[in-house]
């Protein structure tokens, strides 16, 4: 079974809005929505579960069901972190399937997820045991002591951005996250770093410069002109 754990437990005050940014509706629809339909039309995905605020739940369950979201099967309230979230996530899954299951984490506002994207998590994953999106840096990077001045950058072709989705065997990821419990590792911004902390490798699987993270009101502005655009038929 290939489940997708969706994070949308984040309150989005650098959005600076009333509401939660998952649940901003953009073209009549709330973001969430956007990103659960990649997952329920990809065939690869059998089951989704969303870790969501509290008090958001219902809210979820309710566009769930007007946007033909069948295979949202279980939500979960979040906690203080996104490690924390992403623990509570697993702790439900692991009431209903297996450790050889495959878990595809991503952050619920991610809203524009290519198919492609989801498709080549499971190829590198099949490949290596696991798989994190990423995509090559293009700009150059300076390295900062004092926040605005410079004396050195980082070669960038050394460098990665990752995204979500990340994905894992169920078991494996599981036990990362259990591991960290046990010797107080409680803030790891991601999955991938949280490998890395317990000595893991990771593996790089495509990335897009679509798959924008909706995190400040700039993000949104450009979230809604990217809906809009038509790619042009001479762009390979």
């Amino acid at each position: 079974m290939n489940i997708a754990l969706l994070t949308a437990a984040g309150s989005g005050t650098r959005t600076h809005q009333d509401i939660p940014k998952q649940f901003l509706h953009v073209d009549n629809k709330p973001i969430i929505v956007f990103t659960l339909e990649a997952f329920q039309k990809h065939p690869s995905i059998d089951a989704i579960i969303v870790v969501v605020l509290q008090g958001w739940a219902d809210v979820l369950c309710a566009y769930a069901k007007q946007f033909n979201i069948e295979k949202l099967k279980y939500t979960v309230f979040g906690g203080k972190t996104g490690q924390e979230s992403i623990f509570a996530g697993l702790c439900e899954l692991e009431k209903h399937y297996a450790e050889d299951d495959v878990v595809m984490i991503h952050d619920g506002n991610r809203p524009m997820l290519p198919q492609e994207v989801i498709t080549d998590s499971f190829v590198t994953f099949s490949e290596h045991g696991n798989a994190v999106a990423a995509i090559p840096c293009t700009e150059v990077i300076c390295q900062s002591e004092n926040g605005y001045s410079s004396i050195r950058s980082i070669a960038r072709e050394t460098l990665f951005r990752t995204q979500t989705p990340h994905t894992y065997r169920f078991g494996d990821i599981m036990n990362a996250h259990r591991t960290a419990n046990e010797l107080g590792i409680n803030n790891m911004s991601a999955s991938c770093t949280l490998f890395e902390t317990l000595g893991r490798e990771t593996f790089f699987s495509k990335g897009s410069e679509m798959n924008i993270k909706i995190t400040t009101s700039e993000d949104l502005e450009i979230f809604k002109a990217l809906l809009k655009v038509e790619k042009e038929n001479w762009i390979k």
